[in-house]
């Protein structure tokens, strides 16, 4: 007897869909990778210094915002407090903040430098929101145009220092 053999012919790979596929992904792909971004921002912390060295230079200014919740308190390391900006409407006052940071830097032109004191619950996005009105600021330099302009690019951040008991006392007043 026969035996009777099946000829198995080689089967062809069926790779269209597959191209089909990559034609659609890789341009997809491409074009979404360029909607995203990675924004740094280059921080550094507040250097510990000698108070006694810090006041032979009168001149110079070592400014300070200090984030408070009721209020944020715009002072020199050395010369102390030069402006308390209350909050408005239960926020804080960002314009109010970089306006002050405008006219701080026309006084102080060559000053490149603020540090941001923040206190533990303080939100990320008011820590951010000032960090942006001490960085730059929007002026119209004599025309029509608005254009953005450096204020003290130069942001160190840290922590606030402690209240003492009797500026929360009279804060507290204040505010009742």
């Amino acid at each position: 007897m026969r035996v009777r053999r099946l000829r198995k012919e080689v089967a062809a790979l069926e790779v269209t869909a597959f191209i089909n596929l990559i034609v659609v992904l890789v341009p997809f792909l491409l074009s979404t990778a360029v909607f995203t971004r990675l924004a740094v921002m280059d921080l550094t912390l507040p250097a510990q210094s000698n108070s006694k060295l810090e006041q032979l230079k009168g001149n110079d200014l070592k400014l300070e915002i200090v984030i408070r919740p009721e209020a944020l308190e715009v002072g020199d390391r050395i010369g102390g407090l030069i402006q308390r900006i209350d909050n408005k409407e239960g926020h804080h006052d960002f314009k109010a903040l970089n306006v002050l940071m405008q006219s701080i830097k026309q006084k102080f032109p060559d000053t490149r430098t603020a540090t941001v004191l923040s206190e533990p619950d303080t939100s990320y996005e008011v820590l951010v929101h000032v960090m942006d009105a001490v960085r730059s600021g929007r002026s119209a330099n004599g025309g029509p145009k608005l254009v953005r302009v450096d204020l003290f690019p130069e942001v160190s951040v840290g922590d606030a220092p402690l209240r003492t008991k009797g500026a929360a006392a009279s804060n507290g007043r204040s505010q009742g």
